[in-house]
């Protein structure tokens, strides 16, 4: 798994490739989303208790958008990709490939700069893992997730205002 996360970061496409065959990859996709969340959550928590908004709800926040961001990324370019694109994948190719491009994320734990480039470096990978994992060209990729995109941050605005308006009733409720 590790040699795999070195790959992801040197965007080596024969990587994708690997994970995209193995069937067992799987979890170990959703464990590299995990631990990207755990992470990123801890920080978005810290942050709220900085601004005493509740560590809690940011935190719980943070892990439930993450994994469902991961989901929603992958389902809608394994839909987008393979109905308009004729792009060739199941939805587990799409969820392995994609899950081991959130491992860039983790670089958020470098103070001030870590998170732009672990986004920047996230966003290359999961290019490449949409162009392998679909076996699609540049231009079908690039389309694929920026209709992609389009769903993934609708879907985060929603998790937000569901989120936001539940975690200001829980620290009411809390003090």
């Amino acid at each position: 798994m590790f040699d795999r996360i070195v790959g992801v970061f040197k965007l080596d496409s024969n990587t994708f490739e690997e994970i995209e065959a193995d069937q067992s990859a799987t979890g170990q996709a959703a464990l590299v989303v995990l631990v990207v969340a755990l992470v990123g959550a801890i920080g978005s928590g810290i942050a709220a208790t900085i601004a005493d908004t509740g560590f809690f709800s940011s935190f719980i926040s943070s892990i439930v958008t993450a994994l469902l961001g991961w989901l929603v990324w992958s389902a809608v370019t394994y839909f987008v990709g393979t109905s308009f694109f004729g792009g060739q994948a199941d939805l587990g190719e799409m969820l392995r490939v994609i899950g081991f491009a959130y491992a860039p994320q983790i670089l958020g734990i470098i103070p001030c700069i870590g998170w732009i480039i672990g986004v920047v470096w996230t966003l290359a990978a999961g290019f490449i893992a949409v162009r392998q994992g679909l076996d699609l060209d540049n231009t079908k990729a690039a389309l694929t997730i920026g209709i992609g995109l389009v769903a993934y941050i609708i879907i985060f605005v929603i998790i937000g205002a569901v989120f936001g308006t539940g975690a200001a009733v829980l620290s009411s409720l809390t003090g």
